[in-house]
């Protein structure tokens, strides 16, 4: 579990008040955590991307799985850097343009027939692309200065 410390410096949790959109959002929010954990397994499908959308809908909907989230062995690392500011691994941000670059080319060479549908195929594969690289960079911190999950 995380300390208070380590929640301190995490962005508070706004709850949307309508129930059908809170519905609405949780039952997403769970969605890509499963798209999330296929990519775990499937090595073409990214993880880091979905599990921050989940991070995002469960921030709008439930503290609960939110918390959960937040305290998941798997994922919740990635949600804690990407609110605290500190960013991507240089290993997340390689596998996750790896994957855009494989998924994007596979698309457009075999199922997109239409030029001008690749060319929008590939500025939207550029764009992510370059949003992922220019976020910050997480640098490995000595095991004595991590604080415990």
């Amino acid at each position: 579990m995380l300390s208070g410390k380590a929640f301190s410096r995490l962005p508070t949790v706004t709850v949307v008040k309508n129930p059908v959109l809170r519905v609405v959002l949780i039952a997403l929010g769970w969605l890509w955590v499963a798209i999330a954990f296929i990519g775990v397994v499937v090595p073409v499908l990214p993880t880091t991307g979905p599990i921050l959308l989940a991070a995002f809908l469960f921030s709008r909907s439930s503290e609960r799985f939110d918390h959960w989230l937040l305290t998941n062995r798997f994922f919740g690392g990635i949600v804690r850097d990407w609110r605290s500011g500190i960013g991507f691994t240089v290993r997340a941000k390689t596998t996750a343009v790896g994957a855009i670059v494989l998924s994007f080319g596979i698309t457009t060479i075999w199922f997109v027939t239409a030029p001008y549908a690749r060319f929008a195929m590939w500025l939207l594969a550029i764009a992510i692309a370059t949003y992922i690289v220019t976020r910050p960079t997480k640098t490995p911190q000595p095991a004595s200065e991590r604080i415990p999950a």
